[in-house]
């Protein structure tokens, strides 16, 4: 890359300094493909870890409460999957826009695109919080919960629900320095805030082991139970949220926080769009089929005792299985990064070659992970619940569902790839065949109609996930997303 300076007469000194800082950071388009995709993914995978950890934390504490508790937060888990498909509208288009724009040197444009983002995530997380506040009654209706129950899912599902605010900064932040390579400082940053997460959780919560307790009760603080599992979060978000705007505002890790360029106009916000709504509305499709697919699982038992646990062993299951999507995303992530700078470079063989790669890599951790699963089914459902009740429904299931995590982890990497390099309206017709010809259809033959139970309905599940698979990676080895501009 010749030297800038050269061609910058004019430009401001913040321009500047990012330019410098892009020439100086590592080069992603050079460097050996299996190191480079490792480089890029290990800092996601770690925060992705710390997520999960989240997740598991909130479950677990739940379980000390009640099962009606841990199915208020397995329900508010699916919600929080849908502002999170929400948010792919932001988070798909700014790294394949920035990405674009770095590989093929063109700094300033990407500082721009970054800001806009910022101005797109802020938008998006007004509209999910408003649409989890109006929905939360209706959401808890549709999953035939008793009124018990049902209060203290609209409940959690509100205050949790407040965090999306905060949060969508973050996942705006955190994309645009995806998008130029940058992947250890949202990795510090979501450490800080899953740590700080976790810790306040159990606090508030005022359960789990005595150890636990006495550390809550030295402190003098409430025991708020189940509101103090979401009350924990949203503090954590606006924690992570503060974090990225100060990094932002620095301007020392390749892209800054500029006031007057966070603005939902120009060029910048139309490509960003134009890419990232197919890929929010393919999330939309998803958790859309998640819905009628959790309608299925709420209906699988007339005994409110037995529906309870089974809604429970489900949720159980489901933060659980998180394990696989940690790696699926964090190389995924890694995927569309090498692959729009590479396109940018106008490498496109480094692009193909760098989705594969990411798939090999998640793949082998896929079949590790397959045999945990179905091994230590047991151990993990006695460590996560007290009810002997949730075990019996959750083990053989839950065995069924360790023999699918490599397609699992190889639809969700070549989606991401596909998403680096702007393709996104295929991947989400993709989702419309899974979610309503398979996963829907089949659950409720094999779950409902078959008497099947929960392993029934997650036999829709899992062969969703084979056929997603197949076809993803079809249309990455097809090619034609390498012509997109």
């Amino acid at each position: 890359m010749q030297d800038l300076r050269d061609t910058i007469d004019g430009t401001s000194s913040d321009e500047l300094i990012l330019e410098e800082t892009a020439i100086r950071s590592p080069d992603l388009l050079t460097a050996p493909l299996r190191s480079t995709m490792f480089r890029l993914g290990w800092p996601v995978f770690v925060e992705q870890f710390l997520s999960f950890l989240v997740g598991f934390t909130d479950t677990y504490l739940s379980g000390w409460i009640s099962k009606e508790a841990t199915t208020a937060v397995g329900l508010a888990a699916y919600v929080g999957w849908l502002a999170s498909n929400m948010f792919l509208l932001v988070s798909s288009g700014t790294v394949a826009v920035i990405a674009r724009h770095w590989g093929a040197g063109e700094f300033e444009d990407a500082n721009k695109a970054a800001n806009r983002a910022l101005a797109l995530g802020a938008v998006v997380g007004l509209s999910v919080y408003g649409l989890i506040w109006f929905a939360a009654p209706w959401y808890a209706w549709l999953m035939k919960l008793d009124p018990d129950t049902a209060t203290m899912v609209v409940r959690f599902l509100r205050i949790d629900g407040a965090g999306y605010l905060f949060s969508c900064l973050t996942v705006a932040g955190a994309a645009a320095l995806r998008g130029t390579g940058q992947m250890r400082v949202p990795m510090v940053i979501l450490v800080i805030v899953n740590l700080f997460n976790m810790l306040v959780t159990t606090l508030l919560s005022g359960v789990g082991p005595s150890e636990w307790l006495l550390l809550s009760e030295r402190f003098g603080l409430p025991k708020w139970g189940v509101d103090g599992i979401a009350i924990g979060t949203v503090t954590a978000r606006i924690v992570g949220s503060m974090l990225i705007l100060v990094v932002l505002s620095r301007g020392q890790y390749q892209i800054k926080l500029l006031p007057q360029e966070v603005k939902l106009s120009g060029e910048p916000v139309r490509r960003i769009l134009k890419i990232g709504l197919p890929a929010g509305f393919d999330g939309i499709l998803r958790w859309i089929g998640q819905l009628f697919f959790l309608m299925i699982i709420a209906r699988l038992s007339d005994d409110p005792f037995e529906q309870t646990a089974i809604l429970a062993a489900h949720a159980i299951g489901m933060q659980i299985e998180a394990l696989s999507f940690l790696p699926a995303c964090a190389w995924g992530m890694a995927a569309a990064t090498l692959v729009g700078q590479s396109l940018g470079a106008k490498l496109p063989d480094r692009a193909r070659l760098g989705g594969h790669e990411a798939v090999l890599q998640c793949g082998l951790f896929a079949v590790v992970l397959t045999l945990v699963f179905f091994f230590a089914a047991s151990p993990i459902y006695q460590q996560m619940h007290q009810d002997q009740q949730v075990h019996t429904v959750g083990v053989p299931a839950f065995r069924f569902n360790a023999l699918f995590q490599v397609p699992l982890v190889v639809a969700i990497v070549y989606t991401f790839a596909l998403q680096g390099a702007g393709e996104t309206r295929q991947p989400m017709f993709v989702s419309l065949i899974g979610a309503f010809g398979v996963r829907i259809p089949l659950a409720y033959l094999c779950g409902i109609v078959l008497h099947g139970g929960l392993i029934g309905a997650w036999v829709g599940m899992c062969c969703d996930n084979a056929v997603r698979a197949i076809l993803v990676m079809w249309l990455f080895r097809r090619g034609r997303w390498l012509s997109i501009k």
